[in-house]
């Protein structure tokens, strides 16, 4: 090969005829012939790689997150995301080509998507528990599913005496999950036990049921749920909800805090990540009660000095954050209003932001910045608030719903607005909303919203 590519050279530097062995001849061409070839493919391959713009890259790493997430359900977004990029990287370093790359890409979820779980109108398929599990209480085979800040979740298959599920449930179906707790280790306001407490009292049909609670080791405390597959964040993020199926979704939503709230439970972490889907086609389940407040419940505190660290930064309505401790139900609307908001914009992106570090004057300089820096007419209960007054605020002007809720018809951004006030007595109740809210337009492309 070496004397083939010094005569080549020598064919090059010369520019004239060069004696070659006859029998090299064949071999010459054909090494001459490979290396235009593969000049070409080059070429090639950086004007294609050129021309290819950002939105088509994106779009591709977002069918094979999605493609991924379906296929491996216990993955978060982040995780699954972060293994789309890396062979989406791989497709487009390694094809020659826009239509080899596409193909690869639309190959690579045609491959994840045969493992997907069913997304039909019907229960979801969630893969079973492996037999390699661990043990806890009666349950067999509990693999780990999730964390949270005081819990563990697992996933496991149900017992034979359980009821929830309807005798003709396939047992691949019949599955629950395990939120395994430490009380002795949980920080006001995360209390497990009055967690538990609350869900009895909440029972209700978009309330998750709770199924069964033990005691397992001792010092944990076991809470039994029907196991969902999905939650209302994951689904937005990976856009696999269409605008009906999302609207049925916050429906469920309303319907649960209109009970919740009607037994004076003030949820306080309302957030698209805590409303558990069942199905695309729902239902939908309000979850995750471990900060919960109930005035009948032990360990909720007293009604006129409430924590207020409570909430999910973005979703935190701004009585909290000037130290309101008498608040309410209008607590959650606030959160519910944000919730819907994020549903219903094209990119799902949260109506307000607190920043990388999640602070509470990044989230104040977000709300004065869109909803315009509020005033005692506008706002007439900060007077009494114990922190308001204690700094000066840019005054900035509110900006039009219309460009707060790009896409959205006046009849969404009439629902949202009527919501997310400063003036929490302002806000409409959850059975106020499902009262002017036409439930059949809720499962259409439009909501119709009644004033």
């Amino acid at each position: 090969m070496l004397e083939v590519v010094e005569t080549a050279q020598r064919l090059w530097l010369a520019r004239r005829p060069v004696a070659i062995p006859p029998a090299m001849c064949f071999v010459v061409l054909d090494s001459l012939a490979r290396s235009l070839t593969h000049i070409i493919a080059t070429m090639a391959s950086v004007d294609w790689h050129s021309k290819l713009d950002f939105s088509t890259r994106l779009s591709a790493i977002t069918k094979i997150t999605a493609a991924y997430q379906s296929s491996f359900p216990s993955v978060s977004t982040a995780d699954a995301r972060r293994e789309a990029v890396k062979i989406e990287t791989q497709f487009y370093d390694e094809t020659q080509s826009a239509e080899d790359y596409v193909r690869k890409c639309e190959e690579q979820v045609a491959a994840l998507c045969k493992n997907c779980v069913e997304s039909t109108t019907s229960d979801d398929e969630v893969p079973v528990p492996s037999p390699t599990g661990m043990e806890i209480g009666s349950y067999k085979n509990a693999i780990y599913y999730k964390e949270g800040l005081f819990s563990a979740v697992y996933k496991a298959t149900a017992l034979d005496e359980e009821t929830y599920f309807s005798p003709d449930t396939p047992s691949k179906k019949r599955l629950v999950a395990l939120k395994v707790t430490t009380p002795s280790a949980m920080e006001p306001p995360h209390d497990s036990r009055r967690e538990a407490a609350i869900l009895r009292i909440a029972a209700s049909e978009n309330v998750i049921p709770i199924l069964e609670t033990f005691r397992e080791a001792g010092t944990r405390f076991v809470i039994v749920l029907p196991f969902m597959a999905f939650d209302l964040d994951r689904l937005l993020q990976d856009e696999r909800l269409s605008k009906g199926q999302t609207k049925r979704c916050l429906k469920d939503m309303f319907s649960a805090l209109a009970f919740i709230h009607s037994h004076d439970i003030i949820h306080r972490d309302v957030k698209p990540s805590n409303l558990l889907v069942k199905s695309l086609d729902g239902p939908a389940y309000l979850s995750d009660f471990g900060i919960s407040w109930a005035p009948m419940v032990p360990g909720s505190e007293p009604a006129s000095s409430k924590i207020t660290d409570v909430g999910t930064t973005c979703y935190r309505p701004p009585e909290l954050l000037f130290g309101n401790k008498s608040y309410g139900c209008s607590l959650d609307l606030w959160a519910a209003g944000c919730t819907v908001a994020e549903a219903l914009v094209p990119d799902h992106s949260t109506l307000f932001d607190s920043g990388e570090l999640g602070s509470d004057l990044a989230l104040i300089q977000s709300m004065f910045s869109k909803l315009g820096t509020p005033n005692s007419t506008v706002w007439p209960e900060s007077a009494h608030l114990p922190d308001w007054g204690k700094m000066q605020f840019k005054q900035y002007p509110a900006l039009p719903w219309s460009v707060l809720l790009p896409k959205c018809s006046e009849d969404e951004i009439d629902l949202v607005s009527s919501l997310v006030r400063y003036e929490s007595g302002a806000r409409l109740t959850a059975a106020q909303v499902l009262e002017h809210l036409y439930p059949v337009d809720w499962d259409g492309d439009s909501a119709v919203y009644n004033e």
